[in-house]
């Protein structure tokens, strides 16, 4: 069925109220937006904190205009029967929304809010996306280990089929040149799209389940399952830092750099959200971000992480259902 979009002018159910006291846990956000009454099951934030990409078991797909807080969009895959989103991904440019079920992927031209593409993938599950500027390359890692690069304009496909096992995360350049991908094999890839060849391996010791691009192209970041953090030069393919932390193990569930290489946030399925700093891996700064009032336990997972304000604050957004900024100590 072809996707459906709808242009929501109000949203009776849910308003974009900025909210306090939400949680008697302490937490120093400096603002706070319901975006899901109940809980999110994905959320994704674009690199300037303009847009966010919510998925949610009441509401559907939804994307909101940050800059407004208010509710653009309400998409839909296949009606409201098949409208789990677990994965999203939205373009540097803020052209296009990439949102991907276990076996569908939607394009989406965020300005007129109608679908570009719907693909229906066979053999595999869907694990993680990513898309380029304008829209233009897009990337979905499987579980059966294969990774798909599409140019949506001509339709040319290349499988890089590198990995043994299940694709954990993707990452892609602005200019769709480039793809990073994690897997359960302990490595990472940083490949050409455009011939499928290796450029760089970073090998961990237990399953990668994170990585991400800096905007400079300067940098990666690959995390693991257990206790490596990793930022990496991609002139050389060699380490610059390591993130480090004295638990003993640390699981990302978000990550992004900011627009110029020197800074790096994180945000974990224990509600913690951190800034690091990329040439050393030290620690600069954590939050917690907040549970919903009646959740047993008082759990969330950050689902993603925007630097805005010329990196004076981060964007999260959470499983809560909630956005929260917060400041960056200078």
């Amino acid at each position: 069925m072809k996707p459906l979009v709808t242009l929501l002018l109000q949203y009776s159910l849910l308003l974009p109220l900025l909210l306090t006291g939400c949680s008697s846990e302490k937490n120093d956000s400096v603002a706070r937006f319901e975006h899901a009454v109940d809980s999110s099951y994905s959320a994704t934030l674009s690199r300037d904190g303009s847009y966010a990409v919510v998925s949610s078991i009441h509401h559907g797909l939804s994307l909101w205009d940050l800059k407004t807080n208010g509710l653009k969009y309400q998409w839909s895959h296949q009606g409201s029967a098949n409208n789990l989103v677990l994965v999203s991904a939205i373009s540097p440019d803020n052209s296009h929304a990439l949102t991907a079920d276990r076996d569908n992927f939607a394009l989406w031209d965020i300005a007129t809010g109608k679908s570009v593409a719907f693909v229906k993938v066979r053999e595999s599950n869907i694990r993680d996306v990513a898309v380029s500027n304008g829209g233009q390359h897009i990337l979905v890692g499987k579980s059966s280990g294969v990774v798909v690069h599409i140019t949506t304009a001509t339709g040319r496909r290349i499988e890089f089929m590198g990995h043994q096992e299940k694709v954990n995360s993707v990452a892609l350049s602005d200019n769709g040149r480039y793809a990073l991908t994690g897997s359960n094999d302990y490595v990472a890839y940083l490949w050409d799209t455009q011939s499928g060849q290796v450029i760089h391996r970073f090998n961990h010791p237990s399953r990668v389940t994170k990585v991400a691009l800096d905007p400079t192209r300067k940098y990666a970041f690959t995390a693991d399952s257990q206790k490596q953090a990793q930022v990496w030069d991609l002139s050389n393919g060699k380490p610059i830092s390591r993130l480090k932390y004295t638990a003993r193990q640390n699981v990302f569930s978000s990550v992004r750099f900011n627009n110029d290489g020197t800074l790096l946030a994180t945000g974990a399925p224990s509600r913690k959200l951190t800034l690091w700093d990329v040439k050393t891996g030290q620690k600069l700064q954590d939050w917690t971000v907040a549970p919903r009032e009646q959740s047993r336990p008082k759990g969330a997972v950050v689902h993603s992480v925007a630097f805005i304000k010329n990196d004076t604050q981060l964007l999260s957004e959470s499983s809560s259902g909630l956005a929260e900024i917060w400041n960056i100590q200078k």
